[in-house]
């Protein structure tokens, strides 16, 4: 059981958050786009949120600043957190600026929402579920995109809450986080959408 929530943990680590959101809006989404056109936005999304962030995490486990991919502990936090947070607004300003594609682009901004408030918080030394943020940003924008183009997407939606409940499963079995940590987290990720769906849905 242990290794099986162990390996719920890394497939839906909140690295693969931004690429699975940009993945499913091209899924869900009826307007046309040609297929170099989504190349040309996954692909640099894919890099600068999956691939740099691994070098990052590997540069500092060798420095010594971070022991594991999940950051156990607050001052451990940081430092990727800083990183995937300049990494998000790059892909806002460069990769889907706001004319662009609005639904991506304010996806984003609500990810970059969610995690300055995690610093936030840790400045307080208040450590919040990452996963679950990533997985209550994700849920919520999928709500929306079906809400925004009617489309009934119930099935996706049920899958990603039952995943949700494993991941939450998982973070307390394994001890990563206290039942607030990752209510708190779940409720950022969340509300970081919402806050932004008025600009686009």
């Amino acid at each position: 059981m242990r290794v099986f929530l162990k390996l719920i943990s890394y497939i839906f680590h909140p690295l693969f958050v931004p690429i699975a959101g940009s993945i499913a809006y091209f899924q869900i989404t009826p307007k046309y786009s040609p297929e170099e056109i989504r190349n040309a936005i996954l692909l640099p999304i894919f890099i600068l949120t999956v691939i740099i962030p691994i070098i990052t995490y590997l540069i500092l486990k060798n420095l010594g600043l971070i022991s594991t991919i999940f950051a156990p502990s607050i001052k451990e936090r940081k430092y990727p957190m800083y990183i995937n947070l300049l990494l998000l607004l790059l892909v806002v300003y460069k990769v889907i600026p706001n004319n662009f594609i609005a639904e991506l682009h304010f996806y984003f901004l609500g990810l970059i929402v969610a995690s300055m408030t995690t610093l936030l918080l840790l400045l307080f030394k208040l450590k919040v579920s990452l996963h679950l943020l990533g997985m209550g940003s994700l849920f919520m924008f999928l709500v929306c995109l079906s809400i925004h183009f009617e489309i009934n997407i119930t099935i996706a939606v049920s899958i990603l809450t039952l995943f949700t409940g494993l991941v939450t499963t998982s973070r307390l079995y394994l001890e990563a986080h206290s039942k607030p940590e990752l209510l708190i987290g779940f409720l950022i990720g969340l509300v970081s959408q919402l806050m932004l769906v008025r600009f686009w849905l």
